[in-house]
């Protein structure tokens, strides 16, 4: 008796449905995020964007008192378009605007160099651990915490001509005076506030490196110093390349502590923010408006300019490439191969001289 193969039953439209693709994380969050970010940023225009706004128009109006063609005293809001900036750069006003340029920059430049260079200093040093380190925290962060007004008061008591700082020296210098001593006074209190802000951030970035990293970087027989170049820079470098972008930031904007330290009318600390300070308080506000957009721009350009070229990671992931494929994953794994990366230019770089364990 013979026996028929069994006959393969025809596939139905339910049975050759594809499988549902699973959709990814980012996929249909896009309104969520949205509807959860509108109040944040409709406070933002609100306090930002508003404010801006209102300083542009009013750096096109010249208002206040003047005087017109015929001789009469008017009052209020003419529209004079660019004039405002022109006359900016024109006579006296011109050096006057490129001296308090030179001056916000040269601050920038020096008070954050020497603020890099201590705060990473200090991050080295609260993150060693020994005996007494809250202590020592907490000492280091204590003139970052104090108001910078405070802070200028008491670095204006010791340059008096009678302060510490003059006992210490063994001089009469008169600090609050036009001249070197007044920048230098400036440079010094700036420093001494916000290093520990470099500092604070830096130590978040050095306590996200492994242990393991560099305890294979001395079983490699790598040194301190070049444990230090070649892995702790690198691995640190997110945080404090955003540290000093905040700081830049911030100097470029100084106005309270050169104005309550060494006092408004001096040419060698006037800065930008003082100048429009000056402009606004004789009420010649636009002016004012003006100085402040100028500044607002020279700020906006130094900010992009400087995450162009060093690459400072203000916003996190969220300015990466998306990854085609296993894009959690693959940046899982970036992150762990980075410490690996560090120890292999370690390697390269020490040749093997140091030694073995």
């Amino acid at each position: 008796m013979s026996t028929s193969a069994p006959v393969a039953e025809r596939p139905t439209p339910e049975t050759t449905k594809r499988p549902k693709r699973r959709s990814s994380f980012n996929e249909g969050t896009g309104r969520l995020a949205a509807l959860l970010l509108s109040p944040t940023m409709i406070v933002l225009i609100l306090v930002v964007g508003l404010p801006i706004l209102a300083a542009l128009r009013e750096s096109l109006y010249q208002s206040g008192q003047r005087i017109d063609e015929s001789g009469f005293v008017i009052q209020g809001s003419e529209f004079v378009g660019l004039d405002n900036f022109t006359a900016i750069f024109s006579g006296e006003t011109g050096d006057r605007f490129w001296n308090a340029f030179y001056n916000t920059t040269f601050f920038t430049v020096a008070c954050v160099v020497l603020e890099t260079v201590l705060g990473v200093a200090m991050a080295l040093v609260m993150h060693k651990a020994f005996k007494g380190r809250a202590i020592v925290r907490a000492s280091i962060l204590v003139p970052w915490a104090i108001p910078t007004v405070v802070s200028a008061l008491l670095w204006k008591w010791i340059f008096q001509a009678d302060g510490i700082a003059n006992d210490l020296l063994g001089t009469q210098i008169l600090w609050s005076t036009e001249g070197w001593q007044s920048v230098l006074s400036v440079i010094i209190a700036d420093t001494w506030k916000t290093a520990p802000f470099i500092g604070l951030l830096v130590l978040a970035g050095l306590q996200t490196i492994p242990d393991e990293v560099y305890e294979a970087a001395k079983v490699d027989g790598a040194r301190v110093w070049s444990t230090f170049v070649h892995i702790t820079m690198p691995l640190v470098k997110p945080a404090l390349l955003v540290a000093v972008l905040f700081r830049i930031l911030d100097t470029l904007r100084i106005f309270d502590l050169p104005f309550v330290l060494v006092g408004p009318n001096k040419e060698s600390v006037e800065t930008l923010s003082i100048l429009a300070y000056l402009e606004a308080n004789q009420t010649r506000y636009g002016p004012a408006a003006a100085y402040a957009t100028l500044l607002f721009i020279y700020v906006a350009v130094v900010a992009y300019v400087f995450v162009k070229l060093l690459g400072a990671d203000v916003f996190g992931d969220a300015i990466q490439r998306k990854p085609k494929k296993n894009g959690r994953s693959g940046r899982r794994r970036g992150k762990q191969e980075a410490p690996a990366a560090a120890l292999a230019g370690l390697t390269a770089s020490s040749g093997g001289g140091g030694g073995g364990a």
